[in-house]
């Protein structure tokens, strides 16, 4: 019997999926859709608290429930995938999605729209997992599964960042349901896009599912990310939260012990041992991270201090969102040209020089760092995302995809956390008395600078001025410490992909 050649086999796959680019579109339309459901409930957040009138810790979880389901569930989606059909997995991602949505716009009380956002992240947990691996499906071929992974990187990247945009669109003309009513058409046109163009495709010979496995992998993912975002909140203080870390970390400490044991493992960790692998899911982690917690940062910058509307701060990271589109666009043909390794050493670097232009001219109208920090963003992510899952063998591209996706949402929690915290502890070492202020307004300005500009403007007069200036001061002392972290990790990271990654024209590829 004679053995395929690789290109007999990218050949038949073509045949198999005729229409990919267009099947490209439904799985791009998909990530454009959950990323900006990570952003869009932002601008809602003050509409919702005088509507449903919430608990504080009722209106932590309606922002909160949807990215931790996201996190809690992306390792066991990607092997239930990888063993029960990745369309299937994603075609059940776009109707429980679309049916969240319709839900969470219709809800009459804070519970019924916590459990809708809980529900959507679900979904959106097989939809992140499950595209991915029909990417590594329908584009066996390295130099188009390149382009196809800088144009999905693009969607999800730009939905992140128009999120904002869009929901201060949307709230501005109509209520505050309609950010996410807004799926419900999209949905219905990627599951017949999806029902039409995608393929098929599964593990050959599933593993044994295991239970306890899948249990240590959720339970582990969602403390570990519920406790970075609290620890942001928090400014990293309490007992309780670094328990909830630790017991996360724990719990994932095992899933890894127990993984290398077992004969089928749920997900194989040797996959770490390529360093393309493993590096790449690093830099994912960070610069994702930074991407994040920029967005996070800026969007307070703007709204707070510089007084902009919800859709003003859309409209003003729209240079961010475009050039992290371009970045993720030309990104395969900069690594054609001057090889994966030089081309993500220097986006992580054009990174860390964005973030430090941050630090050293601030914010406000800086669009040179702002451009600059999109485009190294999104060629990284880019870069990473098809190294991650060229390192994968087919049969395990769900795993691969899985792995890709904690990266990016423990990216995420991580960098709002840490950057977050950094930027609170300066805030408030930094917050300078204010003449004429009482030390209740003071103490209560000094929290945090939503807090200062509210007291500001109750105060009026030269004590609100002074107490606006000093917030200014303090913020604008701990965005930069912040981005000045930020960017020395990422400088770290170049130097470690550099050094890391010593082949000629990046890491190595498997046969096809």
């Amino acid at each position: 019997m004679l053995t395929e050649t690789p290109q007999e086999t990218r050949q038949k796959s073509r045949q198999k999926t005729p229409h990919r680019w267009a099947a490209l579109g439904v799985l791009c339309a998909a990530l454009l859709m959950v990323g900006m459901d990570l952003t869009v409930l932002n601008v809602a957040v003050p509409t919702i608290s005088r509507e449903l009138l919430p608990s504080g810790s009722e209106l932590l979880w309606v922002v909160d429930s949807y990215a931790l389901t996201v996190a809690a569930g992306l390792i066991a989606c990607g092997t239930l995938g990888d063993r029960f059909g990745r369309k299937r997995m994603l075609m059940t991602g776009f109707v429980l999605f679309g049916l969240a949505s319709a839900g969470a716009a219709l809800s009459a009380a804070p519970g019924q729209l916590i459990a809708a956002r809980a529900a959507l992240g679900v979904g959106g947990t097989m939809i992140m997992t499950s595209t991915p691996a029909l990417i590594r499906d329908i584009f066996p071929d390295a130099r188009e599964r390149s382009v196809a992974i800088g144009l999905w990187t693009a969607a999800n990247s730009v939905g992140v960042s128009v999120g904002p945009l869009l929901g201060g669109l949307l709230i501005e003309h109509f209520w505050w349901g309609s950010v996410f009513l807004v799926n419900v058409p999209v949905v219905a046109l990627a599951v017949a896009g999806g029902a039409l163009l995608l393929p098929e495709s599964r593990h050959t010979r599933p593993h044994r599912w295991d239970a306890i496995s899948a249990g240590m992998s959720v339970v582990g993912l969602g403390t570990l990310v519920y406790a970075f975002q609290q620890l942001g909140e928090h400014d990293g203080s309490g007992p309780a939260l670094w328990a909830t870390a630790l017991l996360g970390a724990a719990l994932l400490t095992g899933f890894v012990v127990r993984q290398r044991r077992l004969r089928q493992p749920l997900l194989d960790v040797t996959q770490f041992a390529d360093r393309r692998f493993s590096l790449s899911a690093l830099c994912i982690l960070g610069c994702y991270g930074a991407y994040t917690a920029l967005l996070f940062l800026l969007a307070q910058r703007f709204q707070l201090l510089d007084g902009y509307s919800p859709l003003g701060v859309g409209l003003a990271l729209a240079p961010l969102a475009l050039a992290n589109a371009g970045g993720a666009a030309v990104a395969p043909r900069c690594a054609a040209r001057w090889g994966g390794r030089r081309s993500l050493s220097g986006g992580l670097l054009l990174c860390a020089l964005a973030l430090a232009g941050f630090a050293l001219f601030g914010a406000t109208d800086n669009y040179l760092s702002l451009v600059a920090a999109g485009l190294g963003s999104g060629a990284v992510m880019t870069l990473c995302s098809d190294a991650i899952l060229g390192a994968a063998t087919p049969e395990r591209a769900g795993e691969a995809g899985a792995v890709q996706e904690t990266a990016f949402s423990l990216g995420a929690g991580l960098g709002v956390a840490v950057l977050g915290t950094v930027l609170s502890l300066a805030y408030r070492s930094d917050f300078a008395p204010a003449p004429g202020a009482s030390t209740q307004q003071w103490a209560t300005a000094r929290g945090s600078l939503g807090a200062a500009t509210e007291v500001a403007v109750r105060a009026g007069g030269r004590v609100g001025d002074a107490l606006r200036s000093a917030a200014e001061h303090a913020f604008d002392t701990g965005f930069a410490l912040a981005t000045a972290s930020a960017a020395a990790v990422l400088a770290l990271l170049s130097v470690l992909t550099w050094r890391g990654l010593r082949t000629p024209d990046g890491p190595r590829r498997r046969p096809n």
